[in-house]
């Protein structure tokens, strides 16, 4: 399948009118994904001591759904090129089914595990699919407007996620929080089921597409962007507890108001980043990565005053939450007809981008403490929003 021509993703004749219908459906796949994915953060103590292993050994649950995510985005979109896009989307919320009831009534570690790599090829075709599919349910020019709809899934899923997880496993076990999460499945399944259109495939998409997607300079660009801006953030996100902890000196109870709301103004975020990607995405991607570094370096500079630290988190995360929908925006007007074969590159330098900011983090923690680390996520974010202020600067003068 290498080096067909795609032109999935494009935008066909007939489509006039916008399925927002569908598009919400992507939403709330969003939101049941990404809820799946981050359950185990806030039930890590009870589920190793049900399964009888090390909080390490159970943490691997994160990192095996990212790790498959990471591989299953290009491959889900290479391999299943030649169908229905509705048939494809259902079968991937139906594993999101699946994997939860397997986590759910998982008997030992590598049952659960196995759950997980459901759950990580389930995210990722998804992700990987996501743009595609909303440049076919909306005209190009509500497409910033889609995205931020399908983005407020995860902002949802990061306010309620880790709060409501850790009650039901305090209240009724954590098993049952996959449950719900099983049951937010089956909601997804009818719903998408009854709105999404079918999307029948418009070519397919092979290793060689994904590559010619990558020599596209506007594409390079935003990948870039993403590579450096999100590696900062989650370099310092990734130990924005022990920061709270250590330097402002919060409690637990202060510490969850303050990540709530972090969470909101992610929500708040996404809606603003996308009304403003809607008049010109790079500005709206330039706004959020200063907005990611400007708060960063304040959390550096000024957190050890508690008010300054809870007001900084919160426009940490509304900053945070405008920039994967103007990315995502800038990319599938740069992308054209290849959709599919650039939302599987933008899913992959997001793992990356992940992974590498958690890596970098920890060293940095060891060596300088917990506020060193925020200054490295401010300097990844600045050098992140000059990139695309210096590109569009060149692309001003060459026009």
């Amino acid at each position: 399948m290498d080096g067909v021509v795609t032109k999935s993703g494009a935008p066909t004749n007939e489509q006039s009118n916008a399925r927002w219908g569908a598009v919400v459906s992507l939403s709330l796949g969003v939101f049941g994904l990404v809820t799946a994915e981050f359950l185990p953060a806030s039930l890590l103590t009870p589920m190793s001591a049900d399964l009888g292993v090390s909080v390490g050994a159970a943490g691997q649950s994160v990192t095996t759904t990212a790790v498959v995510a990471a591989v299953a985005g290009p491959a889900i979109v290479v391999y299943t090129g030649r169908f229905d896009r509705r048939t494809v989307l259902l079968a991937l919320t139906g594993l999101l089914v699946v994997s939860s009831l397997m986590a759910g009534f998982a008997p030992n570690l590598p049952f659960l595990l196995a759950a997980r790599v459901l759950l990580g090829v389930a995210l990722g075709g998804f992700w990987a699919m996501s743009l595609a599919l909303a440049m076919r349910l909306v005209p190009g020019r509500l497409m910033p407007r889609a995205m931020a709809i399908v983005m407020s899934g995860v902002s949802i899923a990061t306010v309620c996620a880790a709060p409501v997880g850790a009650w039901i496993g305090a209240t009724l076990g954590w098993r049952y929080a996959f449950l719900l999460a099983a049951a937010v499945g089956v909601i997804t399944f009818v719903v998408q089921a009854l709105t999404v259109p079918s999307l029948p495939p418009i070519g397919t998409t092979g290793l060689g597409t994904i590559a010619r997607v990558l020599r596209r300079p506007a594409i390079r660009l935003g990948l870039a962007t993403i590579l450096l801006v999100v590696t900062g953030h989650f370099a310092g996100f990734t130990y924005i507890r022990p920061f709270l902890e250590q330097v402002p000196r919060f409690d637990v109870e202060m510490i969850t108001a303050i990540l709530l709301a972090f969470g909101i103004g992610g929500f708040f975020g996404n809606i603003a980043g996308g009304f403003l990607a809607e008049r010109n995405t790079r500005l709206s991607m330039t706004l959020a990565a200063v907005g990611i570094a400007a708060t960063a370096l304040l959390l550096a500079v000024a957190g050890m005053l508690p008010a300054i630290a809870a007001a900084a988190t919160a426009a940490w995360g509304f900053a945070f939450g405008a920039l994967p929908v103007s990315v995502q925006s800038f990319i599938s007007r740069a992308a054209g007809d290849e959709a599919e074969g650039a939302g599987a590159a933008t899913l992959t330098t997001f793992q990356i981008a992940i992974s590498t900011g958690a890596i970098l983090g920890g060293l940095i923690v060891e060596l300088q403490g917990p506020a060193g680390v925020f200054l490295f996520a401010s300097l990844a974010a600045l050098l992140g929003a000059s990139l695309v202020a210096v590109s569009r600067r060149m692309a001003l003068q060459a026009g």
